[in-house]
């Protein structure tokens, strides 16, 4: 625990972030209690030799993410045109609008059912109606929005 202050400021050295540092201290005071120290090393030698492993292990992770993202937004890019973009946001307004327009035990049956994933027993436990409300509920609410679709096309 002597230690902590000294491997504080080593920390706060490289990660040059207060909260950083103290995440980097954290970790590697787990790290180190919770491996047995090698033979014939010093202490505070081993210590900051983990902490400089653990922040270079969590730069290039770091590194990794934000390339993995840019990798990703630029796919999503170039893979749909501004046309594209443009008129699948007015699909998705046009449908929110439909939905909009359900009445309340239709929406949430088809929230429930269609959008969150769940069956047909849990959505009917859930509102507590029997599963064959549910179904009739469902097969309204995609009739009403699937109507809406159309004629706003």
């Amino acid at each position: 625990m002597a230690l902590v202050p000294q491997l504080r400021r080593f920390a706060y050295a490289l990660t040059r972030h207060a909260d950083d540092a103290d995440d980097l201290v954290q970790a590697t005071m787990e790290r180190v209690l919770s491996r047995p120290m090698p033979d014939d090393v010093e202490l505070v030698k081993w210590m900051f030799r983990v902490s400089r492993n653990i922040w270079f292990d969590d730069l290039r992770s770091r590194k990794v993410r934000r390339d993995a993202a840019k990798e990703i937004a630029a796919d999503v890019m170039l893979d749909a045109s501004t046309e594209e973009r443009v008129a699948a946001q007015a699909m998705l307004r046009r449908a929110q609008e439909g939905i909009d327009a359900l009445p309340q035990e239709q929406r949430e049956v088809l929230a429930m059912v269609a959008i969150a994933g769940m069956a047909y027993r849990e959505a009917a436990e859930t509102l507590s109606i029997p599963i064959g409300t549910v179904m009739s509920r469902l097969a309204r609410a995609r009739a009403a929005l699937a109507a809406h679709l159309e004629a706003v096309s």
